[in-house]
């Protein structure tokens, strides 16, 4: 282990010539940067690793980096999008050989969504550093709970690298009821939930949200110089359809129309940034579906021109907001109908469908989940690890 003491003697010198924390200028640090708060502990632990594209030390995988350091990689683990995140929403990530780094990758997207006892064994440590963008149905959050779940039950730490979270700048959206859990949504939370994985970690685990109650043994390795009212740009695409800041911005609105009628622009060069149908002739933006590799195989109304609304930058609000939603309830008039079996799951509850059928409007809406929203704040503020908002 030597390399180690000479790479965290250099990064100290380095790291020390920066602004130092406190600094409104100095740059966030996310958590895998920050050498001398891990690599000794994996010192003589064999490693399995959870990770994904976005997995990055600067220009560098977190793989690739720790190989190089010498930690002792037994194998990664890889959740939806797969471990180069080239794989579709829903398609299923297959086990394999990682061809760059000759590592066995074990599918955590699949039949297999939580790892065995048997995929466990060699293990000491199993590392987690993805991603999130700060919404309960993106799966990620989802694969935590489950490799958290595991490690409790097989007795393994779990080390945690912080990220920041694009959307962990408010708290926005009906909070989950337990009978429409699923693995886009696990848990008692609003869709966006203001947090980042260190902090939701945190939270599942004291919440006893775990099975049986189980703690896993976690240490969470923190971002620096970042706060929760700080805004930040993802260096690296978090998943196939979601390809830059304002996608990410408004997601958690838009995703909700997945299940729906209506299309998010999946099968475009712009997911997430677009809604429309066929049946809308006459709206200000069209777009034609077309099946893309690597981002959608099979899009919503492939091959036809739908008619709707294109957001931008400078309409593109950072807030939850069901108004586009209402609105397109409202002008729909096809053949099939408007909701299909996803949207409740999406939404947390069987109610929100239920208002914008009856014709409720937004403030109506968003009134009736202002109590358990305002529970659920509460709750969030007994784990957070910086500063909010």
């Amino acid at each position: 282990m030597n390399r180690l003491i000479l790479f965290l003697s250099f990064s100290f010198i380095i790291f020390s010539c920066k602004a130092q924390p406190g600094d409104p200028q100095a740059p966030i640090k996310v958590g895998a940067e920050r050498f001398d708060q891990y690599i000794p502990l994996l010192e003589s632990q064999s490693a399995g690793l959870v990770v994904n594209q976005t997995s990055i030390v600067g220009n560098t995988h977190l793989v690739d980096t720790l190989k190089a350091l010498g930690v002792d990689i037994k194998k990664v683990f890889a959740p939806e999008h797969g471990f180069r995140g080239q794989a579709d929403a829903g398609e299923v990530v297959k086990d394999g050989i990682d061809t760059r780094t000759q590592l066995p990758i074990i599918s955590l997207y699949g039949k297999n969504k939580k790892p065995s006892a048997d995929q466990l064994a060699d293990i000491d440590v199993v590392i987690f550093d993805i991603q999130d963008v700060g919404a309960r149905f993106y799966t990620y959050i989802s694969t935590m709970h489950y490799v958290m779940e595991a490690a409790a039950e097989n007795k393994k730490k779990v080390l945690i690298l912080d990220r920041p979270n694009p959307n962990g700048m408010y708290v926005g959206g009906p909070v989950l009821e337990e009978e429409f859990s699923s693995f886009v949504g696990m848990h008692p939370i609003p869709i966006v939930h203001g947090l980042t994985v260190g902090e939701l970690a945190q939270m599942i685990n004291e919440e006893g949200w775990l099975e049986n109650g189980a703690k896993a043994d976690i240490e969470i390795v923190k971002c620096e110089n970042y706060n929760h009212k700080m805004s930040y740009s993802l260096p690296v695409k978090p998943s196939p359809n979601l390809p830059n800041d304002l996608s990410i911005k408004i997601y958690p609105s838009l995703c909700l129309f997945e299940g729906t009628v209506i299309s998010v622009g999946r099968g475009t060069y712009a997911p997430f940034q677009q809604i429309g149908h066929p049946d809308f002739e006459g709206m200000p933006h069209q777009f034609t579906p077309k099946s893309i590799e690597g981002m959608s195989k099979y899009p919503k109304h492939e091959g036809e021109t739908c008619y709707g609304h294109l957001f931008e930058e400078q309409n593109a609000t950072r807030a939850f907001d069901i108004q586009y939603l209402i609105d397109y309830y409202n002008l729909y008039n096809g053949k099939e109908p408007f909701f299909n079996a996803f949207f409740n799951k999406l939404a947390g509850n069987a109610t929100l469908q239920q208002q914008i059928v009856e014709g409720k409007i937004k403030s109506e809406i968003e009134a009736s989940w202002q109590a358990e929203l305002n529970r659920y704040k509460l709750m969030r503020n007994n784990y957070l690890l910086y500063p909010d908002f």
